[in-house]
């Protein structure tokens, strides 16, 4: 079989790409801004109103007041300086070299570096996890690099089976994945929360909270079953299949997360209960 056609229809990578779809936010993170200004109220000068006019008294009825006293001013005492006005907040960076950097700095895996794509990260976050929610893949909307290394297979018994290195190829993705703190993943995708609104009106129903989409996307991943090892799996001539009928009546995302492997599926499902709760909590 070859390497193009395992590809094609395996898509290896894929299942990681959901993932961190979802938690990436996405995605996405910028220097916060300074804070807005607050707005001027303005108050209107009430009417001067003119004193009715009265007899006047007689002049020996009251002694007439002092002059006020002369103050002096001393020429070395500094004048009390006017506020600046606040700056105007900076505007929201989108642009995939932003994200890309803030997205580094607070992983503390030093490769995600190397796993991301460079160009349309926040659109491609928005089409794959929504695509993700509808238990399909977006392939051509990939946030990351595919593995380097080849699926694997072995023969036993004139019957074919994936290879535990085949799992070790996403233990990066995860280890990326995992470096990235559920606080600061969160803090990423509500500050540019609004941007992603935007972006999946143009694709899909714009009334429904894109927070709602995540949340769908996730469930999609944690209902992925937990099977025994080793996987055995068919060739048609054409692509790769699960031998168990019950395995191969999966969703595509939900096949390609039993392809990382059940260590790597372990992780990456604690990962995405704990965001789910953050997610589900800021939606009540």
């Amino acid at each position: 079989m070859s390497e193009n056609s395992e590809q094609r229809s395996w898509l290896p990578y894929a299942i990681v790409i959901g993932v961190i779809v979802i938690v990436l936010a996405v995605v996405l993170f910028w220097p916060a801004s300074e804070p807005e200004p607050e707005p001027v109220v303005e108050v209107e000068t009430p009417a001067v109103v003119e004193p009715e006019e009265t007899e006047p008294e007689p002049a020996d009825t009251f002694e007439a007041a002092p002059p006020p006293e002369p103050v002096e001013i001393d020429p070395d005492q500094e004048a009390t300086p006017m506020p600046e006005p606040m700056a105007e907040p900076e505007p929201l960076d989108i642009s995939d070299t932003a994200i890309k950097s803030a997205l580094e700095t607070i992983a503390t895996s030093p490769t995600l570096s190397r796993l991301l794509v460079t160009n349309g990260l926040l659109q491609r976050f928005v089409v794959s996890a929504t695509n993700l929610a509808d238990e399909d893949m977006a392939p051509n909307h990939r946030l990351l690099t595919p593995p380097e290394q080849d699926f694997r297979v072995y023969n036993q018994a004139d019957r074919e089976w994936i290879d535990a290195a085949s799992y070790k190829r996403y233990t990066p993705y995860v280890d990326a994945l995992e470096s990235m703190s559920n606080e600061d993943l969160i803090a990423l995708y509500e500050r540019y929360q609004e941007e992603i609104q935007a972006k999946y009106a143009e694709i899909g129903d714009p009334d429904q909270p894109f927070t709602e989409v995540l949340i769908e996307a996730i469930d999609t991943l944690l209902d992925t079953p937990e099977v025994k090892m080793p996987i055995e799996v068919y060739t048609d001539s054409v692509m790769y299949k699960y031998a168990d009928e019950r395995l191969e009546s999966l969703s595509a995302p939900q096949k390609q997360l039993l392809r990382t492997g059940p260590d790597n599926m372990r992780r990456i499902k604690a990962k995405l209960r704990e965001l789910k709760d953050s997610l589900s909590s800021r939606t009540q």
